[in-house]
């Protein structure tokens, strides 16, 4: 070999080497972050089990061979339960947050329609709207003001009403009724004449066991029985309009965001994924068994409230979305975009889903085991 070829070789290698160096040392990059959440600690779907924040945490971990790691703070534990999206905006304390869009309505309106809906779309549709409709385009808009990239990270399906001290017979009974509910259905409540209040999981069976409430909505029958509401309330109401695909989401300092390099981004984002099904599932899974359980073991009495109630609770839903979306061009653009597309996704529905639920499922019981 020529001294000429041995020079250029070392001199190429070199310098690929140099040119390779920032890449390389991006790659081998770690981060060790550490997420608040809203909720109790040891909270199955929220806290704890399959979808929740710590598996979350687990996924993004072992996808990434240990380049991020993420410490996970149940609700208090850092920072109050309601303070981890302010902490997470600034960045100071924690990098990111595990809670539901809805908690932050004092601070956007519009938030609360990636969480869930009124009378709006199930998991199917609101899913859609999110990744295909546009959806989250205006998330992160929503968002942007506040330094943080919000992922979905679970979803509950549809919830029940709650539970209540006393049976709901008519409309009437929602007079100066005391009812732990979150965001836009806290309103809506406040509507026909309750008191609506935000209260964190962890407090929620206190309240209602001593009285300070009257009522309670959770997530549904495997969660509720967890939190022991049953035990506090007898009378559980099915009549889901409030919530009908429940989202949880991890919101994520913008600058801590872009800090990640690409290949990490995207695991960060393929976890989320992962938890919204597995999350979903999880309680589709289990909610039939707690149910049962809850009725027959338990005393509770399940069903549905009166149509007057329904229908009040429609007719101030709508009335609040208007005067809300007039308010404010930013809501105006989601409130337009989630109902445009419900209206699309509604006509596909009527001939899939509801089609089986109305006319093929009883008969699938008769096919043979």
């Amino acid at each position: 070999m020529s001294m000429q070829r041995r020079d250029f070789l070392k001199t190429g290698l070199a310098g690929g080497a140099i040119l390779g160096a920032p890449a390389i040392v991006k790659a081998q990059e770690r981060f060790n972050w550490r997420m608040t959440t809203t909720w109790p600690a040891g909270l199955p779907f929220f806290q704890t089990g399959p979808g929740s924040a710590t598996d979350f945490a687990r996924r993004v971990e072992e996808m990434s061979d240990g380049r991020i790691r993420i410490r996970v703070y149940s609700g208090g534990e850092l920072v109050p339960p309601f303070e981890g999206f302010d902490a997470a905006s600034s960045g100071r304390q924690v990098q990111l947050h595990h809670g539901c869009a809805y908690y932050w309505a004092g601070k956007s309106f519009a938030a609360q329609y990636f969480t869930s809906v009124p009378f709006g779309m199930t998991f199917q549709g609101h899913n859609a709207w999110l990744n295909e409709g546009g959806g989250y385009e205006l998330y992160q808009e929503v968002y942007e003001p506040f330094d943080l990239v919000p992922l979905v990270v679970g979803c509950t399906g549809v919830q029940p009403m709650g539970w209540f001290r006393e049976p709901v017979e008519s409309l009437k009974d929602f007079q100066g009724l005391n009812i732990r509910m979150p965001g836009l259905a806290g309103e809506i409540y406040n509507a026909i004449g309750a008191n609506a209040r935000l209260l964190p999981g962890g407090e929620l069976f206190a309240a209602l066991e001593r009285g300070a409430i009257d009522a309670a909505e959770w997530v549904g029958p495997y969660s509720d029985r967890e939190l022991g509401l049953h035990r506090a309330a007898k009378y559980y109401y099915s009549s889901g309009w409030h919530e009908a695909a429940t989202s949880t989401e991890v919101v994520i300092n913008r600058r801590a965001w872009e800090s990640l390099p690409k290949d990490l981004q995207a695991i960060v984002r393929n976890a989320a994924a992962a938890c919204n099904i597995t999350s979903h599932m999880w309680l589709e899974a289990h909610n039939a068994d707690a149910l049962d359980d809850l009725v027959n073991n338990h005393g509770v009495q399940f069903g549905p409230v009166p149509d007057d109630v329904i229908q009040a609770l429609l007719e101030a839903t709508n009335d609040i979305l208007s005067d809300k979306a007039a308010e404010d061009p930013l809501v105006r653009r989601v409130h337009e975009s989630y109902f445009r597309f419900k209206a699309r996704h509604d006509r596909w529905q009527a001939n899939s889903e509801t089609m089986f639920q109305t006319q093929i499922r009883d008969l699938g019981q008769k096919i043979r085991t």
